[in-house]
């Protein structure tokens, strides 16, 4: 093999393809050990393998339904249900601050498709960076202090590809994190393949004793979130910095609940309790308070450069269409000064917390604007909904495993400006119902 080829699996390599990507499959006709004469293929019913597991997960209660729902634009959060062919009240979206219906972001998303069109045409590197692309990684930095950002085609494949790539590449690299941590960083910390241990939930002692244990040579990486999205919880931010930076740790911190809510300009937790300038890498997305599409990370150049050239899941992907980047543009800058919306949804959110307890019903105690409702059973907790939807016309898709551990099904509300106070008064009515229907512990007689 020619020396430029070498250099260039090398290259790959380093880029984090493992040896099978460079295996030659066997030939036909030919055995593992070299042997020849062909090898009998092993019958496998395949479909009745899937049909089995997918029955297992009906009769457990864990089997998703989704609802085709068409969001009315002028009028969220009502949706019309093309199951029941009636309009409901979604109380689910993560479209926190409706920013995916407001006509600063609509007029901007139509402005890019008249004058670039509607798809990006490659990957980054090839032909899908465009002015917005650029504009976009610009106001993210500015929005978290920050040199840099690096946008990713969702907040799953950012966290995937950056805490992947960064643990993997870092020499001998160890990796602590929160026990609750998104199913997205759980599995770029796994993909790392880099030694890995979990902290006690929100707990900066236990982090310190973990981190205690380590050769205070090897490099260390703390990873954690701003607002957990299922318990609603939020993190210390302050103390997990205190704690990493006596041992030397990067701290990379998920603010995806968080972003466009907290902070004098919707910087997030981190800007809120003023430590963003302590954590070395925070990840984000545009899908949620945003109203949009997409992910991205913020930190030094350094970091960002290096991702961007060795994230195989940012490399090899196309990028995000201009219309998204520039409506994405378009939502930061509004929101930034938009601190009525964040009153308005901390309003809603505390107005629905105090209703749910006045009326004995289970809510966990959250500090932030998720308000999740404990059912337990995840067949009652599907009934539940079905309930609410079919006879109270309210939307709120139930929470069961894997997403939570299995026996702590609920049902999770998400308060936002356009709910009107009487939206709020009819859920709570409506939840009742419910709770009386199914015979559903409340929340004076549930067992903690």
């Amino acid at each position: 093999m020619s020396e430029p080829a070498l250099d260039y699996l090398a290259h790959l390599r380093n880029a984090g393809f493992d040896d099978a990507f460079f295996s030659v499959p066997l030939a036909e006709g030919r055995t593992a050990r070299g042997g020849a004469g062909p090898v009998e293929p092993k019958q496998i019913d395949y479909d009745t393998y899937f049909r089995k597991r997918i029955e297992t997960l009906r009769a457990e209660g864990h089997y998703r339904i989704f609802a085709t729902l068409e969001r009315k634009a002028s009028a969220f959060p009502r949706a019309f249900d093309h199951r029941l062919g009636t309009e409901v009240t979604v109380w689910c979206s993560n479209d926190y601050l409706g920013m995916g219906q407001h006509p600063v972001v609509l007029d901007a998303v139509h402005a890019a498709i008249d004058r670039l069109g509607a798809g990006a045409g490659g990957t980054r590197n090839i032909s899908g960076t465009t002015p917005y692309h650029v504009l976009l990684e610009q106001e993210l930095a500015a929005l978290h202090e920050k040199p840099a950002a690096l946008v990713f085609t969702s907040g799953y494949v950012s966290n995937e590809a950056s805490l992947g790539t960064l643990a993997r590449h870092l020499p001998n690299c160890i990796v602590y994190s929160d026990a609750l941590n998104h199913a997205s960083m759980i599995e770029g910390i796994r993909n790392s393949r880099a030694e890995k241990h979990l902290f006690r939930h929100n707990d900066p002692e236990d982090l310190e004793r973990l981190l205690s244990r380590a050769d205070p040579s090897r490099p260390k990486l703390v990873a954690f979130e701003s607002v957990y999205s299922m318990d609603g919880d939020i993190a210390p931010i302050a103390e997990l910095c205190d704690v990493a930076e006596r041992f030397n740790a990067l701290t990379y911190l998920d603010e995806v609940h968080g972003v466009g809510l907290y902070g004098p300009h919707g910087g997030g937790i981190a800007e809120r309790d003023r430590v963003t300038h302590r954590v070395n890498i925070i990840q984000g997305t545009l899908a949620k308070a945003f109203g949009l599409m997409g992910g991205y990370i913020a930190a030094s150049h350094e970091i960002i450069d290096f991702v961007r050239s060795f994230a195989p899941g940012f490399i090899f992907t196309t990028s995000l269409s201009p219309a998204i980047a520039a409506g994405a543009i378009a939502s930061i800058r509004h929101v930034k000064s938009a601190s009525q919306l964040r009153a308005k949804v901390e309003q809603h959110s505390s107005k629905l917390k105090s209703g749910l307890a006045a009326a004995g019903l289970p809510v966990m105690p959250s500090s932030s604007h998720i308000v999740p409702v404990i059912v337990g059973d995840a067949r009652l907790c599907r009934a539940a909904a079905d309930v609410l939807l079919r006879l109270h016309g309210i939307y709120v898709q139930p929470i069961i495993y894997p997403t939570v551990r299995r026996g702590e099904a609920r049902l999770r509300f998400t308060p936002t400006p356009q709910h009107s106070d009487q939206d709020i008064e009819n859920l709570i009515k409506a939840l009742s119902d419910v709770w009386l229907r199914f015979s559903l512990p409340h929340a004076s007689t549930r067992q903690t």
